[in-house]
């Protein structure tokens, strides 16, 4: 089990990526910011970073303003 942002659950699969953690949650903002277990995950590492069992992953939308 995954849990997002301190409050939605996600069932794990073997292999997990970044980016299906993100799909399965429907995040499709340009701009986030994604860490797992505290520690930060470049954008160009979303496909390639599996995501463990019982991870507790942050998602971020980083928003424009003036």
């Amino acid at each position: 089990m995954i849990t997002i942002n301190n409050r939605d659950k996600i069932e794990w699969f073997e292999g997990m990526t970044v980016s299906d953690v993100l799909k399965k949650m429907r995040y499709e903002y340009n701009l986030i910011s994604v860490h797992i277990n505290d520690d930060y995950i470049p954008d160009n590492q979303y496909d390639k970073t599996t995501v463990p069992d019982n991870s507790s992953v942050f998602v971020m939308h980083l928003a424009h303003g003036g």
